[in-house]
């Protein structure tokens, strides 16, 4: 355990900031797990509703720095490669 007043502060920010980020990204997998259930189920439209949230989340992920812009764009251009596939 911190001695230092400072420390002591660091250690219940750096609890809740990793909490809020656990939440943050259990969150962008369950919507992500949507889009795939859509895909899954063969409905185009239902496919495309979850298709918009799931891009927001990923971007508002990578805008959080949950995960790299990088990544980010790889995650969306699959999306839309799933999204494009369903006839």
């Amino acid at each position: 355990m911190p001695n230092i007043k400072s420390a002591k502060k660091r250690v219940k920010v750096t609890k809740i900031k990793a909490m809020r980020n656990q939440m943050a990204k259990s969150a962008l997998k369950t919507i992500l797990k949507k889009f795939d259930a859509a895909v899954e189920s063969g409905d185009k439209a239902a496919a495309e509703v979850a298709y918009k949230a799931a891009v927001k989340a990923v971007d508002k992920a990578a805008a959080k720095h949950l995960m790299h812009k990088n990544a980010a764009s790889h995650k969306k251009s699959a999306l839309t490669l799933k999204l494009n596939a369903i006839g």
